[in-house]
């Protein structure tokens, strides 16, 4: 049997057992995204989650800065042991990793997460980092409610599939479409590279936006069926709770205020009051006793005397 007869035999084989690899792909059928791309996305990485047997165990969730200080993820990544959702950080240490699309590479930041907000009803929580994030462009918040048909992209750092055993160490990317729209979430389902494209474990909290400068954050991952999958994954409206996010991070999102260059305005000198020298006795007030006294004896002295007028 020659080589190429070899070869195609063999190959037969591979195929006919399953056996052919394809590409690992977190956001199962997504696409690696390049350094300095996507800066905004976040992985949270718990460590030391109390469980109910009294032990411990790892985790991790996606996220999207929203501003120096604050993380958008959603709500069901941090749960106690008893499984219910918290407004506080669970594991002895949660890590965020912002700016760094190779989780093995050194770029970007890292910071703790030191307060956590839960909404409630949705399915989202808000992260606060112990230190700001400067050098990124947050997500912009959406505030129009979503149309059928809308194009979003997602960016997470889920697992490669539902059965992978590790997560992805690049950010993952894939497009989506939105096929419904209830009163807080909404349905999206994988367009492109593959209709397949779907988000995966550990992908929860990854942020749903519109391509821009800046980006704007529309949904945030929650639920969905076993990935790969077609079909829709269940996520939460970004502008349906915008008012209670802003009630929470409104005076991060200020901007700080930008340094001038411009010289200080010379200070005026504050204006002298103007000396006067008290005004002195008017002479007259002096001289009133004398001019009584004067006028006294000019009437005494031209008063008329008897036989002194004479007839005319």
């Amino acid at each position: 049997m020659g080589t190429l007869s070899r070869v195609l035999v063999a190959l037969a084989a591979i195929l006919a057992t399953g056996a052919v690899n394809t590409p690992a792909h977190a956001i199962a059928n997504g696409d690696g995204v390049p350094d300095g791309k996507y800066e905004f996305a976040v992985k949270l990485t718990d460590i030391g989650i109390p469980t109910a047997d009294g032990g411990k165990r790892n985790s991790s969730c996606s996220g999207g800065l929203i501003s120096p200080h604050w993380v958008l993820t959603a709500g069901h990544c941090f749960k106690d042991e008893n499984d219910k959702r918290v407004s506080r950080t669970v594991a002895d240490k949660t890590i965020a990793t912002i700016g760094r699309a190779d989780l093995k590479g050194k770029a970007g930041m890292t910071a703790n997460v030191v307060e956590v907000r839960q909404h409630g009803d949705a399915d989202v929580a808000l992260a606060r980092l112990d230190r700001a994030v400067t050098g990124i462009t947050p997500l912009k918040l959406n505030r129009t409610k979503p149309k059928d048909g809308q194009r979003l992209r997602l960016v997470g750092f889920g697992l490669t599939s539902g059965t992978a055993k590790q997560t992805a160490s690049r950010l993952q990317t894939g497009q989506f479409e939105v096929t419904s729209v209830a009163k807080t979430e909404l349905g999206v389902e994988g367009t492109a590279p593959r209709k397949t494209t779907s988000a995966c474990p550990h992908d929860s909290g990854g942020p749903y936006f519109t391509d821009g400068k800046p980006a704007v954050v529309v949904a945030v991952v929650s639920r969905g069926p076993r990935c790969p999958h077609s079909g829709a994954d269940t996520s939460t409206r970004v502008d349906a709770i915008a008012p209670w996010i802003l009630s929470v991070v409104g005076k991060d999102l200020s901007p700080p205020k930008k340094p001038t260059n411009k010289p200080a305005a010379p200070v005026k000198a504050a204006p002298q009051a103007q000396v006067t020298e008290p005004t002195p006795p008017l002479l007259w007030i002096a001289a009133i006793p004398l001019v009584l006294l004067v006028g006294g004896l000019l009437v005494w002295t031209l008063r008329p005397r008897r036989g002194s007028h004479r007839r005319r």
